[in-house]
């Protein structure tokens, strides 16, 4: 199985189930979901991330024991993940390179979404001169916020404005707009290309494990 790796504590069973759902239904494999303890906003800057770190440490060297064959951080910024890739022997997925990877290979100008105050520097590095804009929807400042309807319809003017600014995709920098199904709101209401954090992690991760089983 894939071990996926929430880095807020998730208290409701469906949000933390909610990342390994979209993964199993998309290529049919098995998916481990953990969250780490006291975050309940998850990592939104700087600080909250030095604190998570060793909690990711912590939880993926655990499924390892538990026998999962890759490990997913689903996170933008790809937290803990040098640290966690030094503490295991199986692959270590980010979910920020994932979907930067991903756009790079489309070649097109890619406005990023996400919360904190400028585009993850994984993913600003990898994007590079692709990157044509980067939004925080108004009022949105950690993960919870994209779960209110208001949070929802900020998201959406940040999209539209991006595509104005001359963007002819957009990224996801932050794994709660996949937890919110963001991605097909935009594919239908602006027509361009939509890439997903968690389903590009997924991508990923499915392609080894399937790999796996034949080694």
């Amino acid at each position: 199985m894939i071990g996926l790796i929430r880095v807020f504590t998730a208290n409701d069973n469906e949000v933390l189930q909610s990342h390994g759902k979209i993964i199993e239904e998309q290529h049919d494999i098995p998916v481990l979901s953990k969250s780490i303890p006291d975050q309940p906003l998850g990592i939104y800057d700087d600080e909250s991330e030095r604190i998570a770190v060793p909690k990711i440490v912590d939880l993926g060297v655990q499924m390892e024991r538990e026998g999962c064959r890759a490990i997913i951080i689903s996170c933008a910024a790809d937290p803990a993940i040098r640290e966690l890739r030094s503490r295991v022997s199986i692959p270590v997925i980010g979910g920020g390179s994932s979907a930067a990877h991903v756009a790079r290979a489309l070649g097109l100008p890619v406005g990023v979404m996400g919360i904190t105050e400028g585009v993850p520097p994984v993913m600003r590095d990898i994007l590079g001169d692709l990157i044509s804009g980067y939004l925080r929807p108004e009022g949105v400042t950690n993960t919870t916020d994209l779960l209110t309807e208001e949070g929802r319809g900020k998201a959406l003017e940040a999209a539209k404005t991006l595509i104005g600014q001359g963007a002819k995709a957009i990224v996801f920098a932050c794994t709660g707009l996949s937890t919110i199904g963001f991605a097909e709101t935009l594919r239908k209401e602006l027509k361009v290309p939509v890439i997903d954090t968690v389903e590009s992690e997924g991508f990923m991760a499915a392609n080894y494990y399937k790999q796996a089983g034949a080694i």
